[in-house]
This record gives C-alpha cells, sequence and structure tokens, in this order.
C-alpha cells in the first residue's frame, strides 16, 4: 500500500507528459466561442478601455507628461499588459473551472485518448489566444489613436502571448484548488489587482517606495510593462532578456505545479 502511494506521488510530480492532442481540445474551445465571440470580445474589451480613456483623457488634462510623454500614450502601454492579463486570468478561471467542475467537460474529453495534461496545456494556450486577441485589439486602438506610430511597436505582438500564458498558467492553479466561483475573488484581491496598482500599468514604479520597488520587480507583470512600454514608445527595452526569461520562467513552473494539482484533484 505504501508502494502504491509513493508510486502515485511520484507520478504526480512528474514532469507534464505532453503531446499534439492538445490541439483539437484547443479547436473545441475555438469553435464554442465563435458562436459567441462578439459579446465575449466586447466583455474583455470594456474595462481596459474606460480604464484608459477615462485615466488617460480626464487624469491625463491633469498631469504634466510622465517620463516625457503624454500620460495617455503612458497608460496606453500599460493598458495592453494590464488587458492581456485580465483576459488570460478570467478565462483560465472562470471558463476552464466551469468546463472543469460544472459542466464536466473534460470528464467527457478524457473518456477519449487525451490526457489530462493535454487538457490542462490546451485550456493554458486557449487563455493565451483570449488574451492575444484583447491585447492586440487595445494596440490596434492606441494605434488608430496617433498615441504610437513606431514600428517599433510591433514587436508587442510577440510580448502579448508571452504574459497571456504566464497569467493563464498561473490562474489555472488557483482553478485546480477552487472548491467554486467564489473562491476566485481571493485570487483577484490578494494578486490580481495589487499587481495592477504596483507594476508601472497606472503609474511609474519609480515614484513608489523602495520596499514595494523591490517587490513590484519580483511581479510578473512588472516585466510585462517594461517590455512593452519602451516598445510602444519607439525604444529598446533594457534587460530585454531578463524580462523574457521571468515571464518565460513563470510560465513553465505555474504550469507544472497546475499540471500536479489538477493530478491531485481529478486522478487520485
Amino acid at each position: 500500500m505504501l508502494g502504491l502511494f509513493h508510486r502515485l506521488s511520484v507520478m504526480s510530480f512528474a514532469f507534464p507528459a505532453l503531446s499534439l492532442r492538445f490541439v483539437p481540445v484547443w479547436r473545441r474551445n475555438l469553435l464554442v466561442w465563435r458562436k459567441l465571440a462578439l459579446p465575449s470580445l466586447l466583455g474583455n474589451l470594456a474595462d481596459p478601455m474606460i480604464y484608459m480613456f477615462g485615466l488617460g483623457f480626464g487624469l491625463g488634462a491633469m498631469l504634466a507628461d510622465v517620463n516625457g510623454v503624454p500620460y495617455i500614450a503612458f497608460l496606453a502601454a500599460g493598458t495592453i499588459c494590464f488587458s492581456t492579463m485580465n483576459t488570460a486570468t478570467f478565462e483560465a478561471l472562470f471558463s476552464a473551472f466551469s468546463r472543469m467542475h460544472v459542466q464536466r467537460t473534460w470528464d467527457a474529453i478524457l473518456n477519449a485518448p487525451v490526457t489530462l495534461d493535454d487538457v490542462v496545456l490546451a485550456e493554458m494556450l486557449w487563455a493565451a489566444t483570449k488574451s492575444l486577441l484583447s491585447g492586440v485589439a487595445i494596440l490596434l486602438v492606441a494605434w488608430a489613436l496617433g498615441l504610437t506610430h513606431s514600428l517599433t511597436a510591433l514587436w508587442i505582438l510577440a510580448v502579448i502571448p508571452l504574459v497571456g500564458l504566464c497569467f493563464s498558467s498561473i490562474a489555472l492553479c488557483v482553478t485546480a484548488l477552487s472548491p467554486s466561483y467564489d473562491f476566485f475573488s481571493y485570487y483577484f484581491t490578494l494578486v490580481v489587482t495589487p499587481m495592477g496598482m504596483l507594476c508601472g500599468v497606472f503609474f511609474p514604479t519609480a515614484q513608489m517606495p523602495e520596499a514595494l520597488q523591490v517587490f513590484a520587480a519580483l511581479l510578473p507583470l512588472s516585466h510585462a510593462t517594461d517590455l512593452v512600454r519602451p516598445l510602444f514608445l519607439g525604444e529598446i527595452p533594457n534587460n530585454i532578456l531578463l524580462h523574457v526569461l521571468v515571464l518565460l520562467g513563470y510560465a513553465i513552473a505555474a504550469f507544472w505545479i497546475a499540471v500536479v494539482l489538477f493530478r491531485r484533484r481529478l486522478l487520485s
């Protein structure tokens, strides 16, 4: 009995065994989403747009330039990251939880020759895909408003998927632990909202006390804004490799943890 328990423990912590069988699961989510694509996009874009226009034009009218650029341009770059984070998080929390726990869609999928690891990978990639649409939409709006005209901003299209992967994998860890939808309020209150406030979305992190700057530098959203904002303004970010590795490290580590937690929840 102890030997069986030991083998199960080792299996649950094994690195995810992945295959291309995740593709039909990802495609299934895409086909379902297409039926509600317009209201889904509007829902994902409304909140960041309100922040960008309300604060950008309203608060921006009372502020001098921030680091030499108009406040709305400063805010637009942060809003791209903020929108990407929120969309990936909502999809990996509420939608993934519905498919796993409420609708029991995962149970049906696992009757096919698909592993749980592949299902979790598909969920992470699908959430990142939706966040890509959201981030690109904000970038296009900012471009249409004339807030950026630099071709360097096109590199943001390479950063957004990485940001989406990072936050979707983190959110899946929370989903794996959640007993109900109400549980997600803790994650938003204790993690998502503080990151939005501390990580350079609405104001430069240099304005904060040194201790908070050090703490913010450990958070993935700070690395996202440190990559996106310079590109948005036509500049080359500092420490590009560091920021990319931190976001990638968060994504890989959180995905592994999410797979372990889902194995323990659904297979034990």
